[in-house]
């Protein structure tokens, strides 16, 4: 039976791959960033049509099986290996605070700015395309565009809130993939945590501005003001949660472990 890695050893691993992000070539970066935010609108059409399907016979069971649903997006990402913008946060900060290199903090901007662009870029190319009319099922737009509308109708506080908790659980995820040994084990952290972020739900900046464009798409009554307020909010509060709740406490931990041993 495998043992579990010690906080010491999900560091390591943590700064093996945070090696990686931060040294990828570029057009590994673009791809990469392109890929997992075209990646990520499965999940949310995923969510559109199974709550579009199981409305009419039951409100909660709709949301229970979008939140299901939805979490299959995770799924594909962590498997393959795309990156969202907070997933880009414990692995490539555990090597800045290894390497100890101040070229690395400019290295970190490039993967976050990148990232942050690039999926929404990929995944607003897919949702223009399935956004055409015929392409879906008529409920999966209904639903997209009255979560958009519901999600401008959210209060600012609300929004930042929700958000440190959407990115403490998206940078947790990373931060518990390192911590298993199996592409099964994997796959159950990422279903698991897609499922919460949206049975919550709890804002990921990503997820949620996807989640806009879609539904102005299909019609929704949000203005591009609204969006953006929305983006730099929710985007502040996966900041806090990602890095400050999760990154920076559990890399604390890996070195007060290392000390105690030393």
């Amino acid at each position: 039976m495998a043992v579990a890695p010690n906080p010491s050893e999900i560091f390591q691993r943590a700064v093996g791959e945070g090696e990686r992000r931060l040294d990828q070539p570029l057009l590994e970066l673009t791809a990469t960033g392109f890929i997992a935010g075209s990646t990520i609108v499965f999940g949310i059409v995923a969510l559109g049509l199974v709550r579009g399907i199981l409305e009419p016979a039951s409100r909660p069971l709709a949301e229970i099986g979008g939140a299901l649903a939805f979490a299959i997006g995770f799924v594909f990402l962590f498997v393959g290996r795309a990156e969202l913008f907070s997933e880009n946060f414990f692995d490539p900060v555990a090597a800045v605070v290894q390497r100890k290199r101040t070229g690395d903090l400019a290295k970190l901007g490039r993967l976050w700015a990148l990232t942050y662009v690039l999926n929404l870029v990929g995944g607003v190319v897919l949702a223009l395309i399935l956004s055409v009319e015929g392409v879906l099922r008529p409920e999966a737009g209904d639903v997209l565009s009255r979560m958009a509308e519901e999600i401008a109708r959210q209060g600012a506080w609300a929004g930042f809130v929700s958000a440190v908790a959407g990115g403490a659980l998206v940078t947790l995820m990373s931060y518990l993939t390192d911590a298993v040994n199996s592409v099964g084990s994997r796959m159950a952290v990422a279903y698991l945590g897609g499922f919460l972020l949206a049975i919550g739900p709890f804002a990921h900046t990503v997820v949620t501005l996807l989640h806009l464009f879609f539904g102005i798409f299909f019609g929704a009554h949000v203005g591009w003001g609204t969006l953006a307020v929305i983006g730099a909010v929710v985007t502040a509060g996966n900041l806090v949660g990602g890095l400050g709740l999760v990154t920076l406490t559990h890399i604390a931990q890996a070195k007060g472990a290392r000390e105690s041993r030393g």
